[in-house]
């Protein structure tokens, strides 16, 4: 699993790779290997870096985008999306109403 979003986390939230590094106690040199996708990290790192930086594994691994990700682009949706949402969201409410 290549860490997609790792040097962009790390940039917004101001530490440096040696910071990084002591938080989920791994060398300073493994995340300069994470962000240039020379090394990928093993499960648990992953887990310490999501936990970190407050986000899902998924995200980080660049498999779920962030709403900062996306705001401002546009999202096709096709009418039978629309009308499955609607039935699902009139399913709720008839299951969780009197």
């Amino acid at each position: 699993m290549m860490v997609k979003n790792l040097k962009k986390l790390r940039n917004k939230k101001g530490v440096s790779q040696r910071e990084l590094a002591k938080a989920v106690m791994v060398s300073q040199q493994s995340i300069n290997k994470y962000e240039n996708h020379d090394v990928e990290p093993d499960i648990g790192t992953l887990i310490k870096m999501a936990d970190y930086f407050n986000v899902s594994l998924d995200y980080l691994v660049g498999r779920e985008y962030c709403a900062e990700d996306i705001e401002g682009t546009q999202i096709a949706v096709s009418r039978e999306d629309i009308d499955e949402l609607k039935s699902s969201v009139e399913n709720f409410i008839d299951k969780y109403t009197d």
